[in-house]
């Protein structure tokens, strides 16, 4: 059987430092778990656009098409604002996700007790969280056209055109159900149909997809303004959340801070299944690149190494192994480890970076 591929495409600002950790965790699979991979690493971003004049090369684009999986760091920075909008570093990532076709992004938004205390909210309301969130990655508002910002008159219009087909919305309806069967086998589908006829679509295919094919699976909706009031309130009512990508934008970033940090936070965006059976995927931390702290040891490696512990789980059936891994960072907050942005919790010893991946890794052995 032949090795599996990841391209490592640390990207931007803290990117290369948390996906350094990441490569210390890599490795120790390959020497204590026999599990190898065949790592290659690349540009994108506003790194790629130094170098390159554009944040995605086609032959970058192409090496993500060919690999079993992408493991990403971060992208952006303000020192880039100024650039025609095609050329900024998100552009790069964009393209990422169109072209691989990975319109169902996972985003989990779990609580580990050791910083239950840390979350805006009280301990009872987030103690043992542990949500999914899936957010359509490929249409809506964020690719609909028309889109631009036109002359009209005297003034000028910013154009976005929230479009969405009906097969857009059954793929990713599907994928939740799928994903809601291995969990606690409950989805709740968020949208606007009171006020948006994409809403009212959405609503309509994501019924009609459980309906004909998923009954076992407990249905609600709920409308998106409605939904993020819920996720503050009371958080683990929900398991399974399905939305369009706007609301899967805001509605996941708000759950991040339920759990402490958006350093904590991974991400899968997974597409089709390939050839091989593995589906396209692209695994990324939920926070930016954060350049105000870049090169200061600061960063929070642990949502790049989860982004890659949802690698062994999503893309390489290693579900035992990925649960190691998270066990391992589990270990290691409750030892009171604590990275910068973590430092406000009572008694905790800071820990640059590389401390805490080596922590990591460290636990890692301990499993043994």
């Amino acid at each position: 059987m032949s090795t599996p591929s990841l391209l490592i495409l640390p990207g931007d600002g803290i990117g290369p430092e948390v996906m350094a950790e990441v490569r210390k965790v890599i490795s120790w699979f390959g020497e204590k778990r026999d599990l190898n991979f065949d790592v290659s690493e690349d540009l994108v971003g506003g790194i790629a656009y130094d170098t390159h004049g554009t944040p995605l090369t086609d032959a970058t684009m192409a090496k993500a098409q060919e690999v079993d999986a992408v493991l990403l760091g971060a992208v952006g920075g303000p020192k880039y604002d100024t650039l025609e909008f095609n050329d900024k570093p998100e552009r790069g990532l964009l393209r990422l996700r169109k072209e691989m076709d990975l319109f169902s992004n996972l985003r989990p938004a779990q609580c580990f007790d050791a910083l239950a205390d840390f979350s805006s909210l009280k301990r009872e309301v987030v103690a043992g969280l542990d949500i999914m969130i899936i957010r359509e990655l490929t249409s809506g508002i964020y690719f609909g056209e028309p889109r631009g910002i036109f002359k009209d008159g005297n003034e000028r219009v910013g154009i976005n055109t929230q479009r969405y087909t009906e097969s857009e919305i059954d793929r990713v309806a599907r994928s939740a159900f799928e994903l809601a069967r291995r969990r606690s086998n409950k989805v709740c589908s968020m949208e606007k149909a009171n006020v948006m006829e994409s809403g009212v679509l959405w609503r309509e295919v994501v019924q009609k997809v459980h309906d004909e094919d998923y009954p076992d699976v407990e249905l609600s909706h709920m409308y998106a303004d409605a939904g993020a009031m819920q996720l503050c309130r009371w958080p683990k009512q929900f398991d399974v959340i399905v939305t369009d990508n706007l609301f899967g934008d805001l509605l996941s970033d708000a759950a991040a801070m339920l759990t402490g940090s958006l350093g904590m936070l991974p991400s899968a965006s997974l597409g089709q299944p390939m050839a091989n059976g593995r589906p396209k995927a692209l695994y990324e931390p939920v926070h930016g690149s954060a350049p105000d702290i870049a090169g200061q040891g600061k960063a929070n490696p642990i949502a790049c190494i989860l982004s890659f512990a949802m690698a062994l789980r999503y893309s390489f059936d290693q579900g035992t192994e990925a649960d190691r891994l998270e066990q391992a960072v589990e270990t290691v907050l409750a030892d009171g480890y604590r990275t910068a942005d973590l430092l406000n919790v009572e008694g905790a010893a800071f820990s640059t970076t590389s401390e805490m991946g080596d922590a990591i890794t460290a636990a890692l052995d301990a499993s043994l």
